[in-house]
Parts: structure tokens; C-alpha cells; sequence
């Protein structure tokens, strides 16, 4: 048996330019993001016969891999071979759904490994997070950009820059832990309440990429300055800036954002914080806020105490955290 554990995700800057379609054409995208100790768990076991059984929020038991349903599990199969005898089983901290924290790329990510090492072909992060991209993006054609199979793969509070010639670069930030620390009781995660396919959503934004160039670079730069901002221990800066990414991202797309997100948002801004987003692609899932640590209680009871997820930064990426081969 063995079990890896991957890392969902929070993206602070720069999303949207990790389409190809924008950072081919414009220079270079990047994203400044940080993995959390909030997981994707994944679990392999031999069975005694050949079948294939698999447990999700649903059941499967097949013959072959190509009469798998849940597609990622799918495809992870047939890009690392592994083919029958096997028994599967994904489970995670939050709903794998509609959370806008890169689940489903950690989901990849997570089961690549898994697949990997149960073959005992041990990869490395970069090569787990670059078939995780040929997955979803050039298999399945998810309309999705390529930071979170990196931030999966990678875990730690990244830049990741997605350059013109479509190679990825890692630039870990290396921030003092007192800033560190600050960041994270600096920082709230607020369940909106809603869940959401970001298929349509991320569609659109990739259609209006064209027209959207301007917003996009702007939003690209603000990696770069909210680097800054924490090298300097400006973290009330580094929050107001997050509005200023969030006012941008709106207009990438409809639905981004909704009359019950802009309340919610407008009620805690007023309460005391700073700045904020919508995490992913927007419409639901988390609302990610900077509100000094002082405060928070007031956003609370402003939001009337809504579902909060606690955090904290999470160093590693995917990784095994049970291994017994018999």
C-alpha cells in the first residue's frame, strides 16, 4: 500500500497569465502562490485479482483502464502504465469541487506520484507537474492555465514564471519566518458558500485573453511588487494590493464574481480588511482576505461567523507519506 499526499493551493498574484495562450505571445506570465497544508490524499493497494477498483465520491470496479470514468485517475493510469490488479481510492481535506484552490490539479499531480512509485519509478517534481499539464491541458483539454500542477508539485511559497519559449522557471521566495508567520495570521480563507464548475468560467477568460492583454500584464506585474512587499515586511501593502488584483481579475470574465461574493467582500473591507479574492477562477469556493490579525474578529461577526478554513503554508509538495510493498 502506498499513499501520497499533495497540496492544495493560494494564488495571491498573477492569474491568468499562466495560459499559454497569453504568456507565448506576451513576454511571460507568472504567478506568486503558495501551497497549504490543506491535502489531496491518494492511495494505491495490490488486489488479488486483475480488476480495477476505484473510490471516489463514487464506486468503479472495471476491467480495463480505458472503461474508467473519473478521467484523471484515467489518464494518470495510462501516462505511467500501470494497467490492472489495483485498488484506488482519493480522498481530500475539502471538496474536491468548485473550492477554487487547485484541486484538481493536485488530484493529478497526487496520482502521477502515486502511479509512479508504485512501479518504483520515483520522479521528480518537475516531471510530475509537467505530465500532470500534458494531462489536463493537452489530453483532456481543460481550459485551465499551469500554475496549480507546479504549486502541487513544488509545495512552498513560489514565484512561478511561465516564459515565452513554454518552459516553467520555480523561484522560491525566501522570506524571513517572522514575515512568514505574519503573512499567515494575516490571512483568512471565508467558505462563500458556493460551489461552481469552473469549466465555463476559465472558457470564457481564455476567449477574451485577446482583448484582455492590458488588464493581464498588469496583473503579471503585481508579482513582482507583492514580492517586494514581503521582502520589505510591507504586509498591510502587500494586502491592498490583492484588492487592486481583485478589482483587475473581475473583468477577465463574467461570473467571476456575483452580487452574494461582492457583499460578503464589501461587508469585510469595511469590518477592517484590507484587500482579498476570490481563490481560482472565481464564482464561489473561497474567498481568501488580508485582514490584520486584530481585526478579524470584527470580520466575523460582520460576515455573521461564516464556515472559515484555518491554514497554514505547507514547504513540500507531493510527497509519500506511506510506503509497505509486500
Amino acid at each position: 500500500m502506498i499513499i501520497t499526499q499533495t497540496p492544495l493551493r493560494i494564488s495571491f498574484f498573477g492569474g491568468g497569465t499562466d495560459f499559454r495562450d497569453y504568456y507565448m505571445e506576451n513576454g511571460g506570465g507568472a504567478v506568486l502562490s503558495t501551497a497549504i497544508d490543506k491535502y489531496i490524499y491518494a492511495i494505491i493497494q495490490r488486489r488479488f485479482d486483475e480488476k480495477i477498483c476505484i473510490n471516489y465520491s463514487k464506486k468503479e470496479i472495471v476491467d480495463e483502464v480505458g472503461e474508467i470514468e473519473h478521467e484523471l485517475i484515467r489518464e494518470s493510469m495510462r501516462k505511467t502504465g500501470v494497467e490492472k490488479g489495483i485498488e484506488i481510492t482519493t480522498l481530500g481535506d475539502i471538496p474536491s469541487e468548485g473550492s477554487g484552490l487547485g484541486s484538481s490539479s493536485s488530484v493529478t499531480v497526487g496520482l502521477l506520484n502515486l502511479f509512479y512509485l508504485y512501479q518504483a519509478k520515483s520522479q521528480s517534481a518537475e516531471k510530475l507537474a509537467s505530465d500532470a499539464c500534458e494531462i489536463e491541458t493537452d489530453v483532456l483539454k481543460k481550459p485551465i492555465g499551469k500554475q496549480d500542477q507546479y504549486a502541487a508539485a513544488f509545495g512552498n511559497l513560489n514565484i512561478i514564471r511561465f516564459n515565452p519559449d513554454d518552459t516553467i522557471s520555480m523561484e522560491p521566495l525566501v522570506v524571513k519566518e517572522r514575515i512568514k508567520h505574519a503573512l499567515e495570521a494575516n490571512l483568512m480563507l471565508i467558505y462563500t458558500g458556493m460551489t461552481r464548475s469552473s469549466t465555463e468560467i476559465l472558457s470564457q477568460q481564455r476567449k477574451n485573453i485577446m482583448n484582455r492583454t492590458k488588464v493581464l500584464s498588469e496583473m503579471r506585474d503585481m508579482v513582482d511588487e507583492g514580492k517586494e512587499y514581503l521582502l520589505k515586511d510591507r504586509l498591510d501593502d502587500f494586502g491592498r494590493l490583492l484588492n487592486r488584483g481583485w478589482e483587475l481579475k473581475k473583468s477577465l470574465a463574467n461570473r467571476i464574481t456575483n452580487p452574494k461574493i461582492e457583499q460578503m467582500y464589501e461587508t469585510a473591507l469595511k469590518a477592517g480588511a484590507l484587500g482579498g479574492k476570490v481563490c481560482g477562477a472565481g464564482g464561489g469556493g473561497f474567498l481568501l482576505l488580508y485582514c490584520p490579525f486584530g481585526k478579524q474578529d470584527k470580520v466575523r461577526d460582520a460576515l455573521g461567523n461564516p464556515q472559515e478554513l484555518p491554514f497554514h503554508f505547507e514547504r513540500d509538495g507531493t510527497k509519500a507519506i506511506f510506503n509497505i510493498r509486500r
